[in-house]
């Protein structure tokens, strides 16, 4: 039985992801890509037209004309009404011509959802077309209507194998199809015979209009009724259009659509999903046709070009060896988007490892033609560096709604901040700069936030949250000494002058017998110097019993029976700067330069002047019992230890240099050297508790050369030189020698403890003081001490609190803050 010919509208059922031979060479969108996109809904899917597509069932109640219509028609759109129902076969030809649907109307748009590169690259590839009927070089045809050759069917129904078909497809020995010899195909499987209703002339009015002229509007057909069954067509062959060898057979590995099976849009859209998902293709289109034996299905690719270099676009710290690093295994090779994915993984690790935690690829992949992939990153740049002030409990402004305003100038905060705007946001350099603002000592907390730019939400807003605390203090008191009589304080502390972080101390002893006094100034960072300087200014009028003149086992004191005292009174200035060129890098160096002036008397308790002791020994250089001491000092320290407070291995080196200017009383002429050498070292002598142990070693040395004041010599003994001793007990030389090494343990969690060895000498040079001060007094010039301490950890520092005996067997108990070296 003959049919009678169908006209059916061949429209191509695509997808592209592909690139553009843009001007540039980069990917781009076209004009009517955009056009096409604005017409897609927002989720993946595929628009039909109106007219409503008959199920290609054996019982369609569609219509009776549903058993004659095309089958890749129904993988498009609805087949057109019958022309005729004569018995002729016409032969294939085009039609009037018609407008064909938009492309917006019939589409398939990739599903890569699982893949974060491959689902963005629609804006990563040059070309994201949606789905659009092939031009006439594709499919040799307009897409217009077009006349079909009948084909016949056997008796079981089945589309009858013996038809000639032109070009006729070649066939293996199985008989399968082969298109161009390449892949083989299966055979249409042979299917129940429908009852097929007899023909039917459709209405006329199901008739399409032929336009009298090229151009003229076709009118839209009405939509699938809802839940309508997706129509079912019998695949004869599947072919693939661009890519060979591997690549070929990539594709016919992931898609569904096999010869001899059955296919709806629903599984072509699947399929081409697939072949994107493989990672190596810009575009595929998935494009039905007829045959004699049932549809062809072509899949038309373009692979992705080979992957020649990678560029990333908006970086300022990533290393262009960390780019080619990542992608250095996929050079040479087609590019494949989730393998490229991998690289792009690794980049944003790269940021993550190294305290950009801001920093990642932003947009999709660029491609070029020439296989160069271009990637944009935002780097978490920051727009800029603000202070926030809060109240106590963390508020930004007051209960009347107004916002919290500090003391502190911002530019104290902003200076000790090493980001800055511009740069690239760093965790670690974040928390540094945390320690540093904290470290002014007049903040009670301390926070960082970050907000999006207001110019770009792509930087960053840096925002230092602060909360102050009290910084000023005033203390007074009285008291009843005998070397005083009656007397009474008043101290006052500010920590944050003028909310410059500038330093004030003052303290204030009025007695009987006489006022002393001490005022300091530091400003710890000269307002606009680079290089973190700072000085310290001060005047004093100080009183103590001086070490050098007491103990021993002999006691000397003045002709009336009094302890010598020294009084010294004066001020200096002292500039101090780290000696780095980077004022946040953790310098090794520093240095020190100063001038001071002392105006040093030898009185009794009572103020009144003495020159010599009850035996006639020199205690003041100058017959007056008052000498001028005019210094320049000069001082340099490396730093190479792990903590400052707590150092369980580094270093830590010291110079000194005292040079006096001989003018006023005395006239006195010095040159005084100092160094001192200290290192740490880890170990695990005891697992006791847990924590870390570390053996501790300390030197000391220092010498005079020219005049030397009596009170100016070394003292040897004491808390701070050999424990076991008092105060300057075991001598005071020109020169001298100090040794110690200490074991430090952990007992508990604030508590730890300490073995310790002490030894310093003289070096026998007790003898060349003016006045042999230790020689009189009989101390020994040299001792050395042992014991064992504990270390309370506080706010101010280790506590030390330690038990020390010396050579001669006595004991002594010694206080200090801070660790003894």
């Amino acid at each position: 039985m003959r049919l009678s010919a169908v006209l059916v509208a061949v429209f191509t059922v695509s997808a592209t992801f592909g690139l553009s031979n843009s001007a540039s060479g980069q990917t781009s969108y076209s004009e009517s890509t955009e056009e096409a996109l604005a017409a897609v809904p927002s989720a993946p899917s595929i628009e039909l037209p109106d007219r409503p597509v008959p199920e290609l069932t054996q019982n369609s109640p569609q219509n009776r004309t549903a058993a004659n219509s095309s089958p890749a028609a129904a993988l498009k759109i609805a087949a057109a009404p019958r022309r005729g129902e004569d018995d002729r076969e016409p032969p294939n030809r085009v039609t009037d011509p018609v407008t064909p649907v938009s492309p917006a109307q019939v589409q398939l748009k990739p599903e890569i959802a699982s893949n974060p590169v491959a689902s963005s690259s629609q804006n990563a590839l040059p070309e994201a077309q949606v789905a659009s009927p092939l031009p006439p070089s594709e499919t040799g045809v307009s897409p217009t209507w077009v006349a079909v050759e009948p084909r016949k069917q056997d008796e079981s129904g089945a589309i009858a194998q013996d038809l000639q078909v032109s070009p006729k497809p070649a066939q293996d020995e199985s008989g399968a199809i082969v298109q161009n010899a390449q892949i083989p195909r299966r055979p249409a499987p042979a299917r129940p015979a429908p009852t097929r209703p007899a023909p039917t002339r459709p209405p006329a009015n199901t008739l399409p209009t032929l336009p009298s002229g090229p151009g003229t509007p076709q009118p839209r057909p009405a939509p699938a009724p809802a839940g309508a069954a997706e129509p079912q067509v019998l695949v004869a062959e599947v072919t693939v259009t661009g890519a060979t060898g591997d690549l070929a057979s990539e594709i016919y590995r992931v898609i569904s659509t096999q010869p001899g099976r059955t296919t709806n849009r629903s599984q072509l859209q699947q399929d081409i999903n697939a072949i994107f998902a493989t990672g190596f293709f810009r575009n595929v289109r998935a494009v039905p046709e007829d045959t004699p034996l049932g549809v062809r299905v072509s899949f038309i690719v373009q692979p992705n070009p080979v992957l020649r270099g990678v560029t990333i676009t908006g970086q300022q710290v990533l290393p262009q060896s960390v780019i080619d690093d990542s992608f250095r295994d996929q050079y040479g090779k087609i590019l494949n988007l989730r393998r490229f994915e991998e690289g792009v993984k690794k980049i944003n690790a790269w940021y993550q490892e190294n305290g950009y935690v801001l920093g990642q690829i932003t947009d999709a992949p660029q491609v070029a033609d020439d296989g160069t992939v271009t990637l944009v990153v935002a780097e978490g740049q920051i727009e800029s560096v603000d202070v926030r002030f809060l109240n106590k409990e963390g508020e930004a402004t007051d209960a009347t709604g107004q916002t919290i305003g500090g003391n502190t100038r911002r530019y104290v905060i902003t200076r000790e901040v090493q980001l800055k705007p511009g740069d690239i946001f760093n965790r670690t350099k974040a928390e540094r700069d945390l320690r540093r603002v904290f470290g002014l000592g007049i903040f009670e907390d301390v926070r960082l936030a970050l907000e999006p730019g207001t110019t770009d939400p792509r930087k960053a807003r840096v925002i230092v949250n602060v909360i102050e605390k009290n910084t000023g203090s005033l203390a007074a008191g009285a008291g009843l000494s005998s070397a005083t009589g009656l007397f009474g304080t008043v101290s006052y502390q500010q920590q944050n002058l003028n909310g410059r972080n500038q330093k004030l101390g003052a303290e204030v002893q009025i007695g009987e017998r006489q006022t002393l006094f001490d005022l300091s100034f530091t400003d710890p960072w000269i307002a606009g110097d680079p290089y973190r300087t700072s000085f310290t200014a001060n005047i004093f009028r100080r009183r103590s019993i001086s070490v050098i003149f007491d103990g021993g086992e002999r006691e000397v004191r003045l002709a009336n029976d009094d302890r010598p005292r020294i009084v010294r009174t004066g001020g200096g200035i002292n500039f101090t700067r780290p000696l780095s060129r980077d004022p946040f890098a953790d310098s090794e160096w520093t240095a020190s330069l100063g001038l001071q002036y002392q105006r040093v008397s030898i009185t009794d308790r009572k103020g009144r002047r003495e020159s010599e002791d009850a035996l006639g020994n020199q205690l003041s250089f100058s017959d007056s019992g008052s000498d001028d001491l005019t210094t320049i000092q000069a001082g340099a320290v490396r730093d190479r230890r792990n903590d400052p407070l707590r150092p369980t291995s580094g270093s830590l080196l010291r110079f000194g240099m005292e040079q006096s200017i001989p003018v006023g009383s005395g006239s006195i002429l010095l040159n005084r050297l100092r160094a001192s050498y200290s290192f740490y070292l880890p170990v695990k002598y005891t697992n006791f508790t847990p924590g870390p142990q570390t053996l501790a070693f300390s030197f000391k040395a220092g010498t005079v050369f020219g005049d030397l004041p009596p009170y100016e010599a070394f003292a040897l003994g004491g808390a701070n030189s050999v424990r076991g001793y008092n105060e300057g007990e075991i001598g005071a030389g020109r020169s001298f020698l100090e040794g110690s090494v200490e074991y430090r343990f952990p007992i508990i969690s604030f508590i730890g403890g300490a073995l310790f060895l002490d030894a310093g000498t003289d070096l026998g040079t007790g003898k060349d003081v003016p006045g042999d001060p230790a020689g009189v007094r009989r101390k020994p010039g040299s001792g050395y001490g042992y014991g064992l301490g504990v270390r309370i950890q506080s706010p101010l520092g280790p506590i030390r609190i330690d038990y020390g005996i010396n050579d001669g067997g006595d004991n002594q108990i010694h206080f200090g803050i801070g660790e003894r070296f």
